[in-house]
């Protein structure tokens, strides 16, 4: 092989490595690193649930397109870019999360598709949409993200169980109350005078001052 040849046969296996990467980056979701979920709070049942609604299913392919919304429980705010929802296991119809004689969660035996990455566990996640505003308010329900899962197992009747993750909006500072500056103390009749005609309501406070500064 000559020398020109080996140059373009090294150049084509970099481009073809440098592809099978993109590749490798667009089908592999980025993880959720465990340090982003420390970060959230476990909302689930205490200040927030899923709500799971089945929209379509294909039989054909076994495909089940759920929308799953979070809905506010507590009486504060939710941020809402904070929100995430997790597939945290698939049960069967006996509601039981393993498969029958084994230590195989059924979470393994589902295509799970569309997701913005996994926890570091493993398990699927997805983002929340932010509605019109930055929170989610109190006792209110969010726009729903889609959640499209493909059963292996065509046999097995499932339902998909979800926890949401999230931060609450720390409540607002008061504002300190604004000092009102005392009157100053009476010196001379005339500034005695001022004041009782304050106490008697014939002059307000500011007109008082204005008296005072004359």
């Amino acid at each position: 092989m000559s020398i020109f040849s080996r140059l373009v046969f090294r150049q084509r296996l970099g481009v073809r490595g440098a592809l099978l990467c993109l590749a490798a980056s667009a089908v592999s979701p980025p993880p959720l690193l465990a340090g982003g979920l420390d970060q959230l709070s476990d909302l689930t049942d205490k200040a927030a649930q899923a709500v799971v609604t089945l929209k379509v299913r294909n039989n054909f392919n076994s495909e089940y397109l759920y929308d799953v919304s979070v809905k506010n429980l507590s009486s504060d705010p939710l941020v809402g870019e904070s929100l995430i929802i997790v597939l945290d296991k698939i049960t069967n119809i006996g509601g039981n999360e393993w498969m029958t004689g084994t230590s195989e969660s059924n979470l393994t035996r589902m295509e799970i598709l569309g997701q913005n990455g996994e926890t570091d566990d493993g398990k699927p996640y997805f983002r929340i949409p932010r509605g019109s505003g930055p929170d989610l308010p109190p006792y209110t329900e969010s726009s729903p993200v889609s959640v499209r899962i493909r059963n292996k197992d065509y046999l097995v009747v499932f339902t998909p169980v979800f926890r949401v993750y999230g931060m609450k909006r720390s409540p607002a500072l008061p504002k300190p109350m604004e000092r009102v500056s005392p009157l100053p103390s009476a010196l001379t009749p005339s500034d005695k005078l001022i004041q009782l005609l304050i106490q008697k309501g014939v002059l307000s406070e500011e007109e008082g001052r204005e008296l005072y500064q004359q």
